[in-house]
């Protein structure tokens, strides 16, 4: 079986609170089609119900005052919910900006030492074909 490397973000969603996770739930549902498709379906209906079901009978006749009143508590909540939510999201991208710095710097520190160890080899095989350079020079071939 392989197992699952838990990455940092699995390590912050996993220590989110209920109140964050139920903020980032809902920014997900309200920010979907479905969630579009079904809210124009439901005003659909209320104004279908009120004003040719239930007649002059309904609870909520034509200017529609009561549905008026929960789309603005509504759109006063949504409001409050995207920002819980878009106040997290900055502070995740905060937290992923400041471990790709850390990242950066320790990947820097190990090029350099890297760089510093291939000069270092360069400077061997300098030295080596020196000597072997004298080597060669210093032996004389005798004529066959």
């Amino acid at each position: 079986m392989s197992q699952h490397k838990s990455t940092w973000h699995d390590q912050h969603k996993a220590g989110l609170s209920r109140g964050q996770r139920a903020a980032d739930l809902m920014r997900n549902g309200m920010g979907s089609w479905q969630f579009v498709g079904s809210f124009i379906g439901f005003m659909i209906v209320w104004a279908l119900l009120n004003s040719l079901v239930l007649g002059s009978g309904g609870w909520d006749p034509y200017p529609y005052i009561l549905l008026n009143l929960f789309l603005s508590m509504l759109a006063g909540l949504q409001g409050a919910i995207l920002l819980i939510a878009a106040k997290r999201q900055d502070g995740i991208a905060a937290a992923m900006a400041q471990h790709d710095y850390d990242t950066d710097v320790r990947a820097e520190a190990e090029i350099a030492r890297l760089t510093t160890v291939n000069n270092q080899q360069l400077e061997i095989l300098q030295e080596l074909r020196q000597l072997i350079g004298e080597r060669g020079s210093g032996q004389k071939t005798e004529p066959q």
